[in-house]
Order: C-alpha cells, then sequence, then structure tokens
C-alpha cells in the first residue's frame, strides 16, 4: 500500500508539473484567434515547437506511465478517486509557479477534493482482507 501511494504521489507531481508547463506554453502560443484550418495549423505548430508545451507533454506522459502502473496493482474504485488530488496539487503549483490567485470557494473546493480522497483511503484500509490461502498437497481435497 505504502509503495502505491508513494507512486502516486510522484505521479501527482509529474501531472502538476505537466500541467503548468502546458498552460505556461500555450500561452506563449497565443490564443486561437478564429477557427480555421490556418490557424489550427499555427497554434499546432507553435505548440509542437514550444519548449514547455513539449516538456509539459512529457510530464503528463509521465502520469499516465504511474497511472498505469496503479492500475495494474489497485482496485480502479480505489485509485481513480484519489487521482482527483491532481486538482490540489495543481492548485498549488498554479500559485508558485504561475501566480495565480486562489479564491476562498475554490480552496472549499480542494478541501473537499481533500476530504474525499481520505474517505477514499480510509475505506481502502477499513476493507475486510482475505484470509491467507492454504496451500494443498497434490492428491488431497479443500476441507
Amino acid at each position: 500500500m505504502t509503495k502505491l501511494l508513494l507512486i502516486l504521489l510522484i505521479g501527482l507531481v509529474f501531472e502538476a508539473a505537466g500541467v503548468v508547463l502546458l498552460k505556461k506554453g500555450i500561452t506563449q502560443v497565443g490564443e486561437v484567434k478564429k477557427v480555421s484550418a490556418a490557424e489550427i495549423a499555427r497554434v499546432v505548430k507553435a505548440g509542437i515547437t514550444n519548449p514547455s508545451v513539449v516538456l509539459g507533454v512529457f510530464f503528463e506522459a509521465l502520469f499516465f506511465a504511474c497511472l498505469l502502473i496503479l492500475l495494474s496493482e489497485s482496485d480502479i474504485s480505489f485509485l481513480w478517486p484519489l487521482t482527483g488530488l491532481s486538482f490540489v496539487f495543481a492548485t498549488f503549483a498554479a500559485m508558485i509557479f504561475l501566480g495565480e490567485r486562489v479564491s476562498s470557494i475554490r480552496w472549499a473546493g480542494v478541501v473537499c477534493i481533500v476530504i474525499g480522497a481520505a474517505l477514499i483511503s480510509y475505506s481502502e484500509h477499513a476493507k475486510p482482507k482475505p484470509p491467507p490461502s492454504a496451500t494443498l498437497e497434490p492428491g488431497t481435497t479443500p476441507p
């Protein structure tokens, strides 16, 4: 369980870094002025050549790799809600690295996410553990 939470924590840091870098890079690329093939091509070209966007995609890929490891080893009903903690990490990262102001109502939402993650984590600890399976000798039947 500790190993899974450590992988989750590392993955959430990667995800927050990826989101912040993507935001920074896309801001540098500029907004889409109109929906046209030429404008979309401009944004895509600018995006794939922007170091912040490329690094952001790389960090998102690292998060995805962590997620694949976690999905292979834990229940999705436990894991997926805990990935919601990425909102907490991203909020702090946006404040620190992008200088965003976070309103009290947004902080209330962050607190709700943390409470939900705590409840989900507690439910995993409270889940009854299966009894250890006894190994049978060849030719014997279970009791």
